[in-house]
């Protein structure tokens, strides 16, 4: 039986010093079998709004070949709203890419020069069609409210790398939060302090409230840091008397991060210093100033690469997760990947961006010599149906979409899962790949086995995966 800080210990052998949050009592984690990582950081990439995998990552040929034709599934489909119209083909041509001959779609085409690299999973199957619960599902393993997002459990597993900077890092979309917001991200029943930081990058803001001085004329910064100064003596008097009860130890380390990331993040989120060559290539456009009302490629490149570019500096400078986000949750016009009307007009931008943007990162990081030990995942909700609804959209498809990683010892150029001809279900039925068997290989790669990273709560030890997960071999080069 390990303890949660052997548990660190074994996982962080091969990482260096590590500074690790200081345990209440209560907390227990352990480990049968010691998993030697293969990485030590994560980005997660979350396309809000259910981003299409045959218009985007799965090719179909079966669809052009009978696109206009009435779809018959060969049995009953229960669909989110009224999509069930003709066979819809790709709206986008597909070319292959690479060594490994990646077919990808041109509205993704930047992430051609990475095909080699990246590893796809298209036979991913998720719960619901509801957005709030898809999203939830793929963010924290559950589809209900309540449980701790991936990043959490990543930061509670092996703690910080940084003394200066978050464990674990959320870039939103900069017009708003996705389905549930917080909620995705959020410790729950894990202790606080494991929560994901938000930031903006580009923001005259970027992170809320770090400097609370600025906010007004009546605190200086003289005031913040006495503030601070008598707030830890009135908490550590008040711990002492109450050394069960772990809350206010998780309030205590968040004020003294806060505290160091007013010197270290101002740092990092700068990108002052970087390259006008380096800045193009991940499309950032500093003399724009302003941007058309309709929504184009490249201002969703300028804000997605300001957001890529900011999570390979937090990376290098020792934070273990930050998750990206791409749409905003629903309204008109989209501003997210639930293409109901227009894929075309609602995918085309968001795509182009996103590809324009992550290719960068990843071609940064491995130029870096970070890709070996850093897991990039692109995930979605769910997918959309291979039928037409209302001629130019494509209603919510639950029953299978992709996911596609690489870096962190991902075997790239191969497919783990297929769906079938129209990218309507699995090609196998009976073996699909869920959320649980992705967060299970992610866990595994960073040295954890997720069947005994658990927490107690409510008489339960929970888990990220629940009771489900396989490490996908496929994957794991």
């Amino acid at each position: 039986m390990f303890t949660r800080r052997q548990l660190l210990q074994t996982a962080g052998q091969g990482f260096g010093a590590l500074a690790f949050h200081s345990l209440a009592s209560a907390e227990t984690a352990h480990r049968s079998q010691v998993v030697v990582p293969k990485a030590k950081r994560v980005v997660q990439l979350f396309m809000g709004g259910a981003a299409s995998h045959i218009d985007l990552f799965d090719y179909k040929p079966a669809l052009i070949k009978h696109h206009g034709e009435d779809a018959d599934f060969g049995e009953k489909v229960e669909a989110f709203q009224n999509g069930l119209g003709p066979w819809k083909k790709p709206v986008w041509d597909f070319k292959p890419y690479g060594q490994s001959g990646r077919m990808l779609s041109d509205a993704v085409a930047p992430l051609g020069a990475c095909a080699d690299d990246m590893a796809f999973v298209h036979n991913m199957v998720g719960k619901t069609g509801v957005h709030s619960q898809g999203t939830l599902l793929q963010a924290t393993g559950f589809n209900l409210p309540g449980f701790p997002g991936v990043g959490c459990w990543v930061s509670y597993a092996l703690g910080s790398i940084s003394d200066n900077l978050p464990t674990f890092v959320v870039l939103p979309d900069h017009r708003g939060f996705a389905s549930n917001g917080p909620k995705n991200w959020d410790s729950a029943f894990l202790p606080s302090q494991h929560a994901g930081t938000i930031i903006y990058p580009g923001a005259e803001t970027p992170i809320a409230d770090l400097f609370p001085h600025k906010a007004g004329r009546y605190i200086s910064a003289k005031a913040d840091r006495e503030g601070f100064a008598l707030l830890e003596q009135l908490n550590r008097k008040h711990m002492a008397a109450h050394p069960e009860d772990s809350r206010l130890e998780s309030r205590i380390q968040s004020y003294e991060l806060a505290a160091k990331m007013q010197i270290a993040a101002p740092e990092a989120l700068d990108i002052s210093k970087e390259s006008d060559a380096m800045k193009a290539m991940y499309g950032i456009q500093e003399h724009r100033k302003v941007w058309p009302t309709e929504i184009n490629p490249e201002e969703e490149a300028d804000y997605m690469g300001r957001k890529c570019l900011a999570a390979r500096r937090l990376l290098e400078r020792g934070v273990r997760f930050v998750q990206i986000w791409s749409g905003n949750d629903n309204g008109f016009p989209r501003r997210n990947w639930d293409s109901h009307e227009d894929v075309e007009r609602d995918h085309g931008p968001l795509a182009w961006g996103m590809a324009k943007a992550v290719s960068a990162l990843i071609l940064d990081l491995k130029q870096r010599g970070l890709l070996d030990d850093t897991i990039i995942l692109w995930t979605t909700e769910f997918g959309r149906m291979p039928s037409t609804q209302g001629g130019k959209g494509r209603d919510h498809n639950p029953y299978v979409f992709t996911n596609w990683l690489c870096g962190g010892g991902i075997q790239g150029g191969v497919t783990a899962g297929e769906s079938d001809q129209w990218g309507y279900k699995p090609l196998d039925r009976a073996n699909p790949t869920t959320c649980y068997d992705i967060h299970a290989t992610m866990m595994h790669l960073l040295g954890i086995d997720h069947t005994q990273l658990t927490f107690r709560h409510n008489g339960i030890d929970r888990r990220l995966t629940d009771v489900h997960g396989q490490v996908i071999r496929g994957l794991v080069g």
